[in-house]
């Protein structure tokens, strides 16, 4: 596929125009400019049990990149898994199969994952296919994902391809993917496919910060232009989302490699 940026830049102020003629007619948009730099997306279908203030938003950065990030299917929407329970971690040398001796996905990060797909399908990101990690918390990112795509569009819910690929295993784990040459091989040779939208992947903080040299937060998900040799558009997060104590330092005596 071939990037056409006049393409982009028409989509982009079709985007923007969609937004100000819903403010125009006193509707509310389900986008908006929040800061010079800074989109919120609403869902148009609230997920069960949020709504109104109490209700997450997906919000994205750069605004100004919106005709790109959000209109071209030859781009990778480059994801680590969605939030762990941090008081149990892997074991070593775990398989990455063994649910029972790896951290996995907190019961609310199940449910900020289900918010995340609901606010995606309802925004029109759609993913053309997803490649995810063999690792259990992966997996049940992707399933709680297509949970929140189903309250919105349950027959692309049930349509989407999902494959699973070793080379996207955890950076570092015995039993993990030994360096990222197959998942930078995924990501630059990504080139739209059939042309119904992104390829989204789902691997892990090593390894997507050994590829782009970017620390994401648990369900961060960062836009990747494989035309431009991998360069990072942008990102795009719930506006829940916080720094978890395995990679950053947020509370002091906790610990956590593994991720």
């Amino acid at each position: 596929m071939i990037y056409r940026p006049v393409a982009a830049v028409t989509a982009g102020a079709a985007l923007l125009m969609s937004a100000s003629v819903a403010l125009a007619e006193n509707k509310e948009p389900n986008m908006r400019q929040i800061s010079t730099h800074m989109g919120e997306m609403y869902a148009e279908v609230s997920a069960p049990g949020s709504s109104g203030e109490d209700a997450d938003t997906l919000r994205f950065e750069p605004w100004q990149m919106i005709g790109e990030m959000f209109t071209r299917p030859d781009l990778v929407f480059l994801m680590r898994h969605g939030p762990t329970d941090w008081s149990k971690l892997d074991i070593k040398d775990v398989a990455p199969t063994d649910c029972e001796n790896q951290r996995v996905m907190s019961p609310e990060g199940m449910a900020d994952m289900q918010n995340l797909g609901n606010l995606m399908a309802s925004n029109g990101i759609a993913p053309g296919q997803v490649v995810v990690s063999q690792w259990c918390r992966n997996q049940q990112t992707v399933e709680n994902l297509k949970v929140g795509f189903a309250q919105v569009d349950p027959e692309y819910a049930e349509a989407v391809p999902i494959e699973t690929n070793a080379d996207l295993n955890l950076l570092l784990s015995l039993q993990g993917a030994p360096d990222v040459k197959g998942l930078k091989e995924l990501v630059l040779s990504w080139d739209g496919g059939d042309g119904s939208g992104p390829l989204l992947v789902v691997s892990h903080f090593t390894n997507i910060e050994e590829l782009t040299n970017f620390s994401v937060f648990e369900g961060e998900v960062l836009v990747v232009d494989p035309q431009r040799d991998g360069r990072v558009l942008g990102y795009l997060r719930l506006r829940s989302a916080s720094p978890d104590v395995g990679h950053f330092d947020v509370a002091e005596g906790d610990e956590g490699y593994d991720n």
